[in-house]
This record gives C-alpha cells, structure tokens and sequence, in this order.
C-alpha cells in the first residue's frame, strides 16, 4: 500500500500556527499516514506531537529544520528521524535559537526607529512557543495595519534594505549536516527552489552539502511549482540525491498550502523513505 508522505511542517513550538497536538490532528483528517515535525531549530514539539499520534493511524517522524548560512544565503537543512536527545544537536539548537531571540530584540529596534512602536511585545503576543521569528513580526505588521498580507510584510520591511531587516548569523553547512548525522538522521536541503539561485550556484551548494553528508532534496515542496518540482527531479537524478516531499505547512490561514495535499515524487528519483539510511534510522 502506497503511503502519504509528509516530512516537513511547522507547529507553535516555531513559527506554526497549530500545536503540535492539532497539527497531528490536522494531518489525520488530511489523509497523512508519515508526518514529520520540522520545527525552526528547535524539537520541542515532538513530545506532544509523538504522544499525539500514539495509537493514530500516522507515524510520526522526529525531525527539526535547521537554519544555515552559505555564502551570504540563508539556507534550510531538514533532519529527519533524529534522536531529540543527541546532546551536541541540542547544543547546537540552542546557539541558534540564543541568535534568534538577539535578532527578534534587533528587528523591534530597527522597526522603533522607523517609527513603528511594540514590535517586540506584539510578535510576542503571535508567538506561542519561545520563539519568536520574522513570521510574528509580519502577523503584528498587518495586525496594526502596516501591509495587508504576511508577504507584503517581507517585501516592505524584512527583506534586505528594508527597515526590519537584519542578517541572519546561523549554523555552517557542516555544523547542521554534523547535528543531524550525529543524531542518527537524515540531511535534507529544504524547498531548494525558493532560494532561486543559479544552476551553478546550486550546484554548489549541492556538491558541498554531499561533501558534508547529506543525502536529500526536497524536491516537492509546497512552495514549488510544477516546473519546480521538474527542475529539483532532474538536479536530485544527476547529483545521486534522495528525494523528499514537504508541504512546509504553517498552519490553516495559507489555504493554498494543506498538509499531504502534495504532488507524487517524480518517476525516476529515489524517495528517501525507501532508502537504506532511513530504514536504519526507523529501526532505532
């Protein structure tokens, strides 16, 4: 029997929407039989998340989305079927999400000169867990009228040259790749398209990243259109990658996003759940 595959969503212990209790829930009435729980460099919500789908009909996969900085791009690696109790990978978690609260009082203070005043205390307000990221800023921005929509947000004051920007200083390609191998898991390069490099540059990225040890493209993504998820197919077959298929679903309010409302991994790419490595790392 066929099985619907997830392996990449957000819950409130991130940037989701959902607790990871509702975001099982959510993938039970979506048809999902394997989801992943790939919370923003942190695995707090796999407890809840995994005695949530205890005695469901879905299998939850352990997993985490770590932030990389390459080559002035900020970069995601997913680890899937990590041990959450590796100690050098929660260190390494922690370094991220210290950056990540400095950045947040950053960004408030940039906004306040720009006048725009209680940032920091109304991304706070939109951020359910400890962390509080860039998408809680924007919910605050259009709740007090600044954009009318998330993406609006970004493009008028989160992104490079805008008055909330400030740059991200994460994990090496190596440090992130070195976590989630240490924990037993799996490397995969999280919706390669989005980042819109050139082919050289991706190329690059790739053949580093395999260099470091991962062994997975997240070829369908729900952020990749149908010639997208072509291009991805075509880079993971030439460059011998595993595939991958995540929605990177957030929550309900992104409509055009569902949980296991995805495409098929192209003909001729190797899913990664039918690889040896995830077969070993299932088996612990």
């Amino acid at each position: 029997m066929k099985l619907h595959h997830d392996l990449h969503s957000h819950s409130t212990a991130s940037d989701g929407t959902l607790t990871p209790e509702e975001l099982v829930e959510e993938a039970l009435d979506g048809g999902v039989d394997v989801l992943a729980l790939t919370d923003h460099d942190t695995t707090a919500g796999i407890g809840a998340a995994a005695r949530a789908a205890d005695g469901q009909d879905i299998r939850l996969i352990p997993g985490v989305e770590i932030s990389v900085s390459w080559n002035a791009y900020t970069i995601h690696v997913l680890g899937l079927n990590i041990d959450i109790r590796d100690e050098r990978l929660q260190r390494g978690l922690q370094g991220l999400r210290e950056f990540r609260e400095w950045r947040a009082q950053e960004i408030a203070r940039r906004l306040e000169k720009a006048g725009i005043q209680g940032a920091l205390t109304g991304a706070r307000a939109h951020a359910r867990g400890s962390i509080v990221g860039r998408t809680h800023f924007a919910r605050f921005l259009v709740e007090q009228g600044y954009a009318r929509s998330l993406r609006e947000v970004f493009k008028r004051y989160l992104v490079k040259k805008r008055p909330g920007y400030v740059p991200g200083e994460w994990a090496t390609l190596e440090q992130a790749v070195t976590w989630i191998r240490g924990a037993g898991g799996l490397a995969v390069i999280a919706h390669p398209a989005r980042y819109r490099l050139s082919a050289t540059r991706l190329r690059a990225l790739l053949e580093e990243f395999k260099s470091c040890g991962g062994l997975g493209l997240e070829v369908v993504s729900g952020s990749h259109s149908r010639d997208d998820i072509t291009a991805m197919s075509s880079v993971a077959r030439r460059l011998e990658l595993l595939a991958s298929c995540g929605s990177d679903y957030h929550g309900p309010e992104n409509p055009w996003v569902r949980l296991g409302r995805l495409a098929n991994v192209p003909d001729g790419c190797r899913p990664v759940w039918e690889s040896t490595q995830w077969r070993a790392a299932s088996a612990r």
